[in-house]
């Protein structure tokens, strides 16, 4: 029998509703590589709606329109060796992660229920007091270090219960604060998981040198020891050494540097930052994705980004408040000369709860966004969304539609319409933007054939390109470009035939030695959602919409008519951008910027919230505070809604667990409850704040 045909699996049919089906892998374990195999295999068919894969019981649920034998036909048709998974879906799913921790949680509550049945009292009680002399040690050391922090707490707690002979409270005490630690390390590790995986490279096609020239491949194609090329606003797609070129990197998603460095010939670059000027070749060193991942990762874990001034004030107050719980045990047991109700005190501290449901409820709103393709890389800007009054939008590929489109070609110097689109899709295909992917798609349409005729191209931001085609210089771009700076000129006769270019469409000029050679006329039409969006974002407390655009006058005022802008600015510059949003907050206004190409780069950086569309350049992409998918504009104000939300459960939080914290030491004082139900209570109410914090927002 084939090899194949040895793996290929066997199911059965478990529960079966119309549009459902729980079924079962007939085999002897399924470990997590499998299941992540078999889910990826799902979620590839276009019938499959929804699916999640048990490893342990090796049980699949599918949820599916269409006809059920369409999915019995994929089913009988799977097998490990013919599913071809993507590299890093495996490595990085976190079936792993949630199946050791879920070892470690039960293992940890079957042994302390194990020893308290079958292990005798005197060597249950010498296991708990050696186990407590890692609290008191860590009590001890934050003391030496001036701090009266939660572990002095903890400390005196295990300590006063062991010397009491208390050796039941001690352990409860020990039992209950090892569950929490478990359950915080394990949701904030699955928290930065998520976000990490949503952050990690994706890029598709890479510009392979092979033989003096650029041939664009799959990315998949590349092997250590090739070398790609890549332009300006690019990301560098893999680890490597520079070769030739000399360009600016933008390294801010690994370091945090808000300022590009210098990388020439010999120096080593890093998948994932971007080209901000320049060109480079890189000597490909890696192409797995797992090193990217991980520095993410690091640099998720290191970096400030993650907490917002909420979270900061969080531990903050946490820290401060251990003093007075001290004092009042202290001050408890000298007015009522009860170890019993100071102990009850002691028991109980805020500042657990604080900083573990604090940051679970900033991870858990980040993994939630993710839910609805919003990628959000800090806690802190889900709050200066929350914050934000102001809010201003690039118009191309942001209130437009993400997919403008060629609809005419008009020479100008006797060439036909479809030999100027050859040439510009030539010059455009090395430069990420909506409009140079509507040229180089339009040839593409027409089977026109653009190989490299050209020197080296010159990408001029917010302007045009510039190149040399058989010893003729050659420019595409904007008016501005074209015949202000290039100083080109409209051939002679063709006066009328310029001036009757239709004014419905963006205008992409071509020049070629000076003289106007084509212009491509292309419709870039207004997102059908935009209208209702600004009304939604003014309705959810936003009192600014802006509008800018380097598109004409005329262009600008008829889309911000049409979508209900308050403000709108034509003709601007990427300086211009950023200068608008410097002044607004010097105003103190918190502002939100949404643009998705390279020029609306130093805007994004310069706003409180930089948001990128997720198919626009890669530049935008890398330096923006926020990701947001390309086909739906209410991700923005579902985002919107996100953030109030999170802050509203963050104040909840304070609330609850100040009220009932405060309420159980009242408690333990009036002597109605004993020190281990304090700490039962306690602890058990912030799991439950913990667990709380980890659920969805948003309906």
């Amino acid at each position: 029998m084939p090899a194949e045909m040895e793996r290929r699996m066997k199911f059965v049919i478990k529960h079966e509703i119309k549009g459902r089906m729980r079924i079962h892998a007939v085999s002897y374990r399924m470990s997590c590589a499998e299941a992540d195999t078999l889910l990826y295999f799902l979620h590839t068919n276009k019938y499959v709606t929804f699916a999640r894969v048990y490893e342990r019981t090796g049980d699949a649920v599918i949820s599916y329109v269409g006809e059920r034998e369409n999915i019995i036909r994929a089913l009988r048709g799977f097998s490990y060796e013919k599913t071809e998974v993507p590299a890093g879906v495996i490595e990085n799913s976190g079936r792993e992660l949630n199946a050791q921790y879920q070892e470690k949680l039960i293992g940890q509550i079957l042994m302390r229920y194990a020893g308290k049945m079958f292990l005798p009292y005197p060597l249950r009680a010498c296991l708990i007091t050696i186990k407590s002399v890692k609290y008191i040690y860590q009590g001890i050391k934050t003391l030496l270090q001036k701090k009266i922090e939660v572990p002095v707490l903890d400390a005196a707690a295990i300590g006063v219960s062991v010397l009491r002979n208390d050796i039941e409270t001690a352990g409860s005490v020990m039992f209950l604060l090892g569950i929490g630690e478990l359950l915080e390390e394990w949701t904030h590790k699955k928290s930065v998981d998520d976000l990490a995986r949503t952050m990690s490279l994706n890029v598709g096609k890479v510009w392979l040198k092979r033989e003096g020239q650029e041939v664009l491949v799959a990315s998949d194609e590349i092997r250590p020891g090739d070398e790609v090329t890549v332009h300006m606003g690019s990301v560098i797609p893999f680890d490597g050494v520079v070769t030739d070129g000399e360009a600016m990197v933008n390294q801010s998603s690994l370091t945090g540097e808000s300022i590009p460095v210098r990388r020439v010939k010999e120096n080593t670059v890093y998948a994932g930052t971007v080209v901000e000027e320049g060109e480079l070749t890189v000597f490909v060193r890696e192409v797995g994705g797992s090193s990217r991942y991980e520095k993410i990762v690091k640099m998720i874990e290191e970096s400030e980004k993650l907490k917002s001034a909420l979270e900061g004030r969080a531990e903050h107050l946490a820290d401060k408040l251990v003093p007075y719980t001290l004092g009042g045990t202290v001050l408890t047991w000298l007015l009522t000369r009860n170890v019993t109700k100071a102990l009850s005190v002691l028991m109980v501290d805020f500042s657990c709860a604080l900083k573990l449901a604090m940051p679970i409820a900033v991870l858990s709103a980040i993994r939630e966004a993710s839910l609805h393709h919003v990628t959000v890389k800090g806690g802190k800007y889900l709050e200066a969304v929350a914050q934000a009054d102001t809010i201003v939008f690039d118009k191309t590929g942001t209130l437009t539609k993400a997919r403008p489109t060629v609809v005419d070609v008009v020479p100008f110097n006797g060439e036909t319409p479809d030999e100027l689109l050859r040439i510009a899709a030539c010059l455009e295909e090395h430069f990420p933007h909506s409009m140079a992917k509507a040229v180089v798609d339009a040839a593409k349409r027409k089977n026109l054939e653009h190989e490299e005729m050209h020197s080296k191209v010159e990408y001029v931001v917010a302007h045009g390109i510039s190149t040399t085609i058989e010893g003729k210089r050659a420019v595409i771009g904007s008016s501005h470009f074209v015949f202000e700076d290039e100083k080109c000129v409209v051939p002679e006769g063709k006066e009328g035939l310029f001036d009757a270019l239709p004014k419905e469409y963006s205008h992409l000029y071509l020049a070629i030695e000076g003289r106007l050679a084509g212009v491509i006329c292309i419709e870039d039409p207004l997102r059908e959602e935009a209208a209702a969006v600004i009304t939604s974002l003014k309705r959810a407390g936003i009192s600014k919409v802006v509008m800018m655009t380097g598109d004409s006058e005329r262009t600008a005022c008829a889309i911000a008519r049409r979508v209900g802008v308050d403000e709108y600015y034509s003709e601007v510059l990427p300086e211009d951008k950023a200068g608008f949003v410097e002044r607004e907050k010097a105003a103190g206004r918190k502002v939100i910027m949404i643009g998705d190409g390279i020029n609306d780069s130093p805007a994004l950086s310069a706003a409180d919230v930089g948001i990128a569309i997720s198919d626009g350049a890669e530049i935008a992409r890398e330096i923006a505070d926020i990701t947001i998918g390309a086909d739906d504009l209410y991700q923005i104000v579902t985002l919107k809604l996100l953030s109030d939300n999170l802050m509203k459960r963050i104040h909840t939080n304070y609330r609850v667990i100040v009220g009932f914290n405060a309420g159980l030491i009242l408690c333990g004082v009036t002597g109605l409850l004993q020190p281990t139900a304090s700490a039962l209570l306690h602890n058990t109410s912030t799991l439950l704040i913990g667990l709380k914090s980890m659920q969805n927002l948003l309906d």
